[in-house]
C-alpha cells in the first residue's frame, strides 16, 4: 500500500463548480501520483507511478468525447 500522507490534493480543472463528480489529484510526492474522489476525501485513493498517470492523462486528452 502506498503512503499518501503529506499529499497536497487539488481538484481537477475539468471538475465543475456545482459540486458534482470531482476528481482530486496529488502529484507532490516523489514517485507517486494519488487520485481520489473529492466527495469522499477520507475514502480510498488510487496510486499511480508518474509515468502511468501521464500515459493515462495523455490518452484521455486524445479522446474528444464527454
Amino acid at each position: 500500500m502506498t503512503d499518501l500522507a503529506g499529499a497536497t490534493w487539488r481538484k481537477s480543472t475539468r471538475s465543475g463548480g456545482s459540486g458534482g463528480d470531482c476528481v482530486e489529484v496529488a502529484d507532490n510526492l516523489p514517485g507517486v501520483v494519488g487520485v481520489r474522489d473529492s466527495k469522499d476525501p477520507t475514502g480510498p485513493a488510487l496510486a499511480f507511478t508518474p509515468v502511468t498517470w501521464a500515459t493515462f492523462v495523455s490518452d484521455v486528452k486524445g479522446r474528444h468525447h464527454c
